[in-house]
C-alpha cells in the first residue's frame, strides 16, 4: 500500500519519528540508514535528500526533542532572577527526571537511551544536546544563582556556576538512568516523591544554599511545572 505524500516538513518529522526508537534501541552506530529508511517507508535516496549526514539528523532530533519550544523554558524566560526561581528550576529538573505519569516516563525513556548510546559511541548527539542546554538554560541558572548569592540565600563558593548546574543535572539524570530497566537498579528507600524531595534538597545544599533558605521553601505550585502541564 503506498504511503501518503507528505510535504518536506512532514517528511522530516516522519523520518525523525522512525529514527528515534531505532537509535534508542540499537545505538547510533548500530542503526543503518537502510533501517531508518525502511522504518520511515522511504528510499535511502530520499532519506539522504533530507538528511545528508548523521549530524543533520541529530540536529533535527534535538529540535524535535530538545529545548526549542519547551513551554517550561518559555515560562522560565519570564521569571525574575531570584532565589525562588533557582529553587523552581531545581525542583522542575528533578521532577522531570524522577516523577511524572507513566506516559511522561515512557516519553522520557528513549531520550535517556539516546544520550546513553551517544556516550558509548562518539558523543556527537550528546554534545549537541548539552550545547543547546548550555546556551538556552544555563544563563537563567547563573542569573538566579547570582541573585540568590546577593540575597544571602546561597553561600558564594567561587566554583563555576556552569559546573554547579551540570552537577545538579547529573544527580537528577542519574536517578532516571538507574530507573530505565523494568526493575530499577538502585534500591532507594521511600517513594519516588520522597526520593525527588531528598534529591532536590541534596542539590540545593550542593550549590551552596543555606539551611535557612532551604527551610523556607514552600509547597506551592511550581510555575515551570504548571507551564509544562
Amino acid at each position: 500500500m503506498p504511503h501518503p505524500r507528505l510535504d518536506s516538513d512532514e517528511r522530516r518529522i516522519a523520518i525523525v519519528m522512525a529514527a528515534v526508537p531505532l537509535f534508542a534501541c540499537k545505538g547510533f552506530a548500530g542503526t543503518t540508514t537502510r533501517e531508518i529508511a525502511e522504518a520511515a517507508g522511504i528510499s535511502e535516496a530520499l532519506l539522504f535528500k533530507h538528511f545528508p549526514s548523521k549530524q543533520t539528523l541529530y540536529a533535527e532530533i534535538l529540535q524535535w526533542l530538545g529545548c526549542q519550544g519547551d513551554p517550561a523554558l518559555e515560562k522560565l524566560a519570564t521569571l525574575p532572577a531570584s532565589t525562588d526561581t533557582l529553587v523552581c528550576m531545581i525542583r522542575f529538573m528533578v521532577g522531570r527526571f524522577v516523577l511524572g505519569s507513566e506516559k511522561e516516563r515512557a516519553e522520557l525513556r528513549p531520550r535517556l537511551r539516546l544520550v546513553l548510546n551517544s556516550w558509548l559511541e562518539d558523543g556527537g548527539y550528546a554534545r549537541q544536546l548539552f550545547d543547546g542546554v548550555s546556551e538556552r538554560v544555563i544563563p537563567y541558572f547563573k542569573a538566579s544563582l547570582a541573585a540568590a548569592e546577593a540575597a544571602g540565600d546561597v553561600i558564594p563558593t567561587g566554583d563555576a556556576p556552569e559546573n554547579r548546574f551540570w552537577f545538579a543535572q547529573h544527580v537528577a539524570a542519574m536517578i532516571a538512568f538507574a530507573a530505565l530497566p523494568p526493575q530499577g537498579c538502585v534500591p532507594y528507600r521511600g517513594t519516588l516523591e520522597q526520593v525527588a524531595d531528598e534529591a532536590t534538597v541534596f542539590i540545593l545544599r550542593g550549590i551552596g544554599m543555606t539551611e535557612a533558605a532551604i527551610a523556607a521553601i514552600g509547597e506551592g505550585a511550581n510555575p515551570l511545572q504548571a507551564a509544562a502541564d
